[in-house]
């Protein structure tokens, strides 16, 4: 009991043990297969309704009213007590360009060129890359590599910005909000079954697991029909 009392409910117990992150993609609607025929909306206005509710808290107002500017390329590490509210980075939607939803509601979709979003898991008190931003690749993870021709990375080269780590938890970092990395697949062999993996880079990350297909990585498939 007495040690119970000691724990705080605001930082993590083993801090010394934080594991380096999962990830998880957008849309997700039926597992890892995404699958749509670009003459059919029916088939991929799901897909884009799924992205436009996801995206809603990052709307450039929503974040404007609720988070601050911060400085790009280094940790915004806060200080001051374990319970005080602490401060969130600004993530918005206009960051991710051509997968924002903005210019193209269809986030691709209706041309055959899907927008899939990556988010990393949050950990708290993690510091992803050693000091450096940690990026994202996709390629055919099996098959011909032919297959993907092509994929477009916002923001700018694809990395997930220092600025929004560490997280804090749920508890004071209450308006904290994922930093994302679109990947928008614009040239994909149609017709096909094509298996895509796309994983993070960066010190300390580990993606290579056989045992957990989801650490550092994240495999699934794109079937677009024409």
């Amino acid at each position: 009991y007495v040690m119970l009392l000691t724990l705080s409910p605001y930082t993590p117990r083993f801090r010394d043990r934080v594991s380096p992150p999962g990830v998880m993609i957008r849309p997700y609607l039926n597992g890892f297969a995404i699958a749509f025929n670009v003459s059919q909306p029916n088939t991929w206005q799901p897909y884009v309704d799924s992205m436009h509710h996801f995206l809603a808290a990052y709307d450039d107002k929503v974040q404007e009213e609720k988070n601050i500017e911060c400085v790009p390329g280094q940790y915004f590490i806060q200080g001051g007590n374990d319970s005080e509210e602490k401060k969130a980075c600004q993530f918005k939607r206009s960051l991710l360009q051509n997968c924002s939803g903005i210019e193209d509601p269809t986030f691709g979709y209706s041309k055959g060129q899907p927008c899939i979003l990556l988010k990393m898991n949050r950990i708290i008190g993690y510091r992803p890359g050693a000091g450096v931003p940690v990026s994202v690749d996709c390629k055919v993870q099996k098959g011909n590599e032919s297959h993907l021709r092509s994929v477009d990375f916002y923001p700018g080269n694809g990395t997930f910005d220092l600025m929004y780590y560490p997280y804090y938890g749920k508890l004071t970092h209450v308006n904290y909000t994922s930093p994302l990395v679109a990947m928008h697949f614009t040239d994909v062999q149609k017709n096909y079954l094509v298996p895509i993996q796309c994983r993070l880079n960066g010190k300390g990350i580990i993606n290579d697991l056989n045992s957990d297909r989801f650490l550092g990585r994240i495999i699934f498939t794109l079937n677009i029909g024409k």
